[in-house]
């Protein structure tokens, strides 16, 4: 395992990460998907996740309207590559985790060995809401159960549990995988980061500053350690490169000018935000907010250091990256970018 692990969110979701009508557009298909996924193996990044999307936000734009399932598109880009990390998603409210449990170690054995589990315990309800899946009463803490019920499938011969959201009976998932996958978690709660230090192998932390991001890394570093364990902390970071920092800034002005405001409104209000308010601070938004991360935009020479500032600063032990050129940036990226990150990284080993 490298210093430091670089990997790129794939754009299952027709749109990809920009919330614009002037942005690149990627669609939610099988062959873009696994176009970048070979991009990614290709210029030597370390992992590709798909996230789970079930509805999208509308607007002009139809954001994520159309989207792939993350576990059947990634046991294809498994066939399509051989050396990068396989991350997909499951919400553990839809499966049940003797299913779950054995599409993962079937996952893994068709990859050889390169799968991790991004396990995601609640999302925006409405996803879940329109096809019955979607239980208000339990709490994030019954949700993570699934986690725990997994990974027993995955060792034990039988396994017996009981919890308000499903049963176990003398339940056997096999065979074993050879290797146990990776399990991600993404959170920045208490709750969350005590999950990831007892269970997860890679917590992704979001935060409003990089003195936060170093304070919650240090966290999840400091809670796995007294459990025994390690567990990797890593942020998302939105690449706009080109050749000059002028060029590239002016790529973040053309695709901020086309934000789709309706689409930030429902995104807004899935989280919770009344529908009155998510609107308003939609119409007052300023064009950046087509960025769903933090995002760099410069140079080679600019994405390079701000890369290492990030990440040295945040205590992180890597990233995962969005390009909204996928054909273009990630491979420029590749290019000038990453080789430099991985001399800066080795010299630190």
């Amino acid at each position: 395992m490298p210093a430091k692990e670089y990997g790129i969110f794939l754009p299952i979701g027709n749109g990809g990460w920009m919330l614009s009508t002037t942005a690149p557009h990627p669609e939610a298909t099988y062959a873009w998907n696994k176009r970048a996924a070979v991009h990614a193996e290709d210029i030597g990044l370390d992992f590709v996740m798909s996230m789970a999307k079930w509805r999208g936000f509308g607007g002009t734009t139809d954001h994520w309207g159309r989207s792939l399932e993350s576990m059947t598109m990634m046991a294809a880009i498994a066939e399509a590559t051989s050396r990068v990390g396989i991350w997909a998603t499951m919400h553990a409210n839809v499966h049940n985790p003797a299913v779950a449990a054995k599409m993962y170690a079937t996952l893994q054995d068709v990859s050889g060995g390169r799968v991790g589990m991004n396990i995601v315990n609640g999302a925006y309800a409405d996803e879940f809401v329109q096809f019955g899946e979607w239980d208000p009463s339990l709490s994030h803490a019954d949700r993570y159960r699934m986690t725990e019920a997994v990974t027993r499938l995955w060792s034990e011969d039988a396994v017996t549990m009981h919890t308000p959201w499903f049963d176990l009976d003398d339940c056997s998932s096999r065979p074993h995988p050879v290797t146990r996958p990776r399990i991600i978690s993404a959170g920045r709660s208490a709750d969350a980061r005590a999950f990831q230090a007892k269970y997860a192998d890679g917590a992704f932390l979001s935060a409003d500053d990089l003195d936060e991001m170093r304070d919650l890394s240090r966290d999840v570093h400091d809670r796995a350690a007294a459990e025994g364990r390690t567990c990797r902390t890593y942020s998302m970071l939105t690449v706009v490169q080109d050749e000059t920092d002028a060029l590239a800034e002016q790529k973040v002005r053309a695709w901020g000018a086309g934000l789709d405001r309706e689409a930030l409104a429902r995104m807004q209000a899935s989280w919770g935000i009344p529908a009155d308010q998510a609107r308003a601070w939609a119409d007052g938004a300023v064009g950046e907010a087509a960025f769903q991360t933090p995002y760099v935009a410069g140079s080679a020479a600019t994405v390079t250091e701000h890369i290492e500032y990030v990440v040295e600063q945040g205590e992180l032990d890597g990233l995962m990256l969005i390009f909204p050129e996928y054909d273009q940036d990630m491979v420029l990226f590749g290019e000038t970018v990453l080789p430099a990150l991985r001399a800066h990284d080795g010299a630190l080993v």
